[in-house]
């Protein structure tokens, strides 16, 4: 038998918001185990405490962001639009069925007036982390590291072209105290100073900077997209999973920059007991690896094996010989040690009159020269106790976790979360969006954890 169309749209019934919410929906368990009552504390220098009109709550206000950034809802408009119509969604912020929804304009309004420049939602970042410390879900033993790309809001063909800023490497005094210690080591005087003397026919470098979002960077990778990119990187517990620390740089800035920085900032902040961590090959680096080895950090990496620009013998090929600090050819010559430049490498050359009837000179040097070159920089033992420790059963082990950890947040908040692109522009407005993004996925988690053990 047919049924018919049945249009119940008008009548009006007595019945509780509460009685219309599954007693399995998810925003249940995350108000049942998740404690919002911080948001009020960090938020409370920011409210005048005696004057004006009663605002809307903050912890209201957050978990409308929360819910947000929970169901990949981008636009705080249709997130406006979500929340009256969705009865889930008001029980989560306590509304009834005929409560006035906050104007999308009041987010923006607290988003962008009262808490711009302000450390609010890395606070509410770092609050998550301590929850999930306090439940016993992040240790700080063993940490995951790596960056993904978050796309710009902007065209990536307006820009302007501009010249290069001459990079600062961070470590660089402690790179000239190691080579001038090393030179000192072999019986050799130290450097001078270096003096740089402008030249008139220096090539200029250039680089893109948008004219839409001129805080993000042109990103040019191996198998990436090109265009105007941000950078998160990131760091997870391999406990659990959970998101320890996130920050946000244009995207032509190498993975290596902030690492060491952000690695000590979480650690002071939690009190994170490092033993190991696990990266990827762009952090294969021999100040990395040398400032890890030092502090008794376990570390594994990738490793990239890079194509030879020459024709000539390989440095593979030849032996490194630790006690003798020499090198060995395949014929069995010794390289002995020359020099340490500025840059931290050694320089081991050959005995010309061992190179003179050699059977392998014609593939060893060129026609020009009298002698091989080998060079090995100053850091180089950190790389292979790094390189050894990879390779170990429990370096390879913790190495593979990578994929079900670091990888899987960031699939997770580009796929479930809207991380994937921008929702704004500017440094500050992206460095907002990876907090709230990853306060959002460090909530979700816990959530499910507290509900199991419960």
């Amino acid at each position: 038998m047919l049924g018919s169309v049945q249009n119940h749209r008008h009548d009006q019934t007595t019945v509780s918001i509460d009685e219309l919410v599954p007693q399995d929906h998810f925003l249940r368990t995350v108000d049942a185990l998740i404690d919002f009552s911080f948001i009020e504390r960090i938020t409370m220098p920011y409210y005048c405490p005696d004057n004006g009109r009663p605002s809307i709550a903050p912890v209201t206000l957050f978990k409308m962001l929360f819910l947000g950034y929970l169901y990949g809802i981008r636009s705080e408009r249709q997130l406006e639009k979500e929340i009256q119509a969705n009865i889930a969604y008001r029980w989560f912020l306590g509304y009834s069925l005929v409560d006035r929804v906050p104007d999308h304009s009041t987010i923006s309004f607290n988003r962008k007036g009262r808490f711009e420049e302000t450390s609010v939602f890395e606070e509410i970042f770092d609050e998550t982390v301590r929850q999930a410390q306090a439940e016993g879900f992040v240790s700080g033993r063993v940490l995951l590291s790596d960056s993904t790309h978050v796309k710009a809001n902007a065209n990536k063909n307006k820009f302007l072209r501009i010249a290069k800023t001459q990079k600062v490497v961070r470590y660089m005094g402690e790179l000239e105290q190691a080579v001038q210690q090393d030179r000192a080591a072999h019986g050799k005087k130290p450097l001078k100073p270096k003096i740089t003397r402008p030249t008139l026919h220096k090539k200029v470098s250039l680089t893109r900077v948008s004219l839409t979002d001129p805080d993000s960077g042109f990103m040019m990778r191996d198998h990436k997209p090109q265009g105007f990119f941000y950078l998160d990187h990131r760091t997870v517990d391999a406990k659990y999973n959970f998101i320890t620390d996130t920050f946000i740089t244009p995207g032509n800035v190498h993975d290596t920059d902030p690492y060491l920085e952000r690695l000590k900032h979480q650690t002071k902040k939690f009190s994170f007991p490092v033993e190991a961590v696990a990266l990827d090959a762009g952090y294969f680096t021999g100040h990395i690896c040398m400032t890890l080895l030092k502090a008794g950090i376990f570390a594994v990496m990738g490793y990239r094996r890079f194509k030879s620009r020459t024709t000539w013998l390989p440095k593979s090929q030849f032996t490194y010989v630790e006690s003798l600090d020499a090198y060995a050819c395949p014929m069995g010559c010794k390289l002995t040690y020359a020099t340490t430049d500025r840059s931290g490498y050694r320089h081991y050359k050959s005995q010309r009159q061992d190179c003179i009837n050699c059977p392998l000179r014609s593939d060893c040097f060129s026609a020009n020269a009298t002698q091989r070159t080998i060079t090995r920089h100053i850091w180089e033992s950190y790389k292979k106790q790094v390189r050894i420790n990879t390779n170990t059963v429990s370096g390879k082990k913790l190495y593979r976790l990578r994929s079900q950890t670091i990888e899987r947040s960031f699939a997770d908040a580009k796929e479930l979360h809207s991380f994937r692109y921008a929702r704004r522009r500017g440094h500050p407005s992206v460095q907002e969006q990876a907090y709230l993004t990853a306060a959002t996925q460090n909530i979700k988690k816990m959530a499910l954890l507290l509900s199991k053990r419960a």
